[in-house]
């Protein structure tokens, strides 16, 4: 796979080229510019960023406003701060007012890696789920992430966007087509299916390669949007595989295991089920290399995991 950059540095450059058009667009942030990758943004667009220090209530109670004034609002912060601190304000002034704040958790699940359990997002999801009118978005790679931006820049609703630090591969061709709500099939297998959200969409789709290689038949699918999840492609592949893997960057309690559990569950789907996420335990620290490798979420780690499922089912 080819690598690209970061996904927040697409991002920051999608923001560049929306604001260079639209002088409402605006970004708020919370001492997050560096973190970001928004000094280009400040530079290019300086009288379009808001800087409000560290104060995360405050960044989404202004966003608000501003939203509620007209402007196209990115709120921007590092994801565990954002969706922990200022959550009683996602839901109130965002979400129950419907203000269409974009609200960027940056650096989330164990982007920070070293810095330890304070600086894990592996909560967000869980939380903003029971939020309701807030769509949650955890761009692959630098095409979901442009594409994911660009969308909620047009939604006109609250959206909450996930982006980690390191550089992504591409995932996807040229063209295809990308809705919120609307998971991309990246590959597809009878024997099991991983479905993944945001970084860990990329070891999904490398285990998938390994297990072709070994003769297990495995798709992929990237579900970027974990809420309003899509059913219809999740029931479609619980249908033509022997097994499912949910995998995400996140707690096992919460996220997209537990919704896609949900759905199968509802739809009398008995398909053998595994959620490979961060088990209920004391977080390893380390890079987040080392975490993914630690709990499994690695090409070679999937694969095994998959292996047993399809064997057992």
């Amino acid at each position: 796979m080819e690598l690209g950059k970061p996904n927040l540095e697409a991002f920051a450059d999608t923001l560049i080229a929306l604001g260079q058009q639209d002088r409402d667009l605006l970004v708020v942030t919370s001492d997050s510019r560096g973190s970001g990758k928004l000094a280009p943004f400040a530079q290019t667009l300086p009288d379009q960023i808001v800087e409000v220090g560290i104060a995360e209530q405050n960044l989404v109670g202004i966003s608000a406003g501003l939203a509620a004034a007209g402007k196209k609002v990115f709120a921007v912060s590092p994801a565990c701060f954002l969706t922990a601190r200022s959550l009683e304000q996602i839901k109130n002034d965002v979400a129950y007012s419907d203000q269409p704040v974009r609200l960027v958790g940056i650096s989330a699940g164990v982007s920070y890696g070293a810095l330890g359990s304070t600086h894990h997002s592996l909560h967000d999801f869980a939380a903003l789920r029971a939020i309701h009118n807030l769509a949650i978005v955890a761009p692959a790679d630098n095409f979901e992430t442009q594409a994911a931006i660009t969308a909620a820049y047009h939604a006109g609703r609250p959206v909450y966007l996930r982006f980690g630090k390191k550089p992504m591969p591409h995932l996807h061709a040229e063209g295809t087509p990308f809705e919120i709500g609307r998971a991309i099939p990246l590959a597809t297998g009878s024997d099991v299916t991983l479905i993944a959200t945001g970084e860990t969409v990329a070891p999904a789709l490398q285990a998938s390669q390994i297990l072709g290689m070994q003769g297990v038949s495995a798709g992929v699918l990237s579900m970027h949007t974990i809420k309003p999840l899509d059913t219809a492609a999740l029931l479609d592949v619980a249908q033509r595989s022997k097994a499912v893997i949910t995998v995400e960057e996140h707690s096992v309690y919460g996220g997209l295991g537990e919704a896609c559990a949900a759905v199968l569950i509802q739809h009398g789907i008995r398909t053998a089920f595994k959620i490979v996420a961060i088990p209920d335990e004391y977080t390893v620290t380390g890079s987040q290399a080392e975490i993914f490798a630690h709990y499994g979420i690695t090409p070679e780690g999937l694969a095994s995991t998959a292996r047993h499922c399809s064997n057992s089912s």
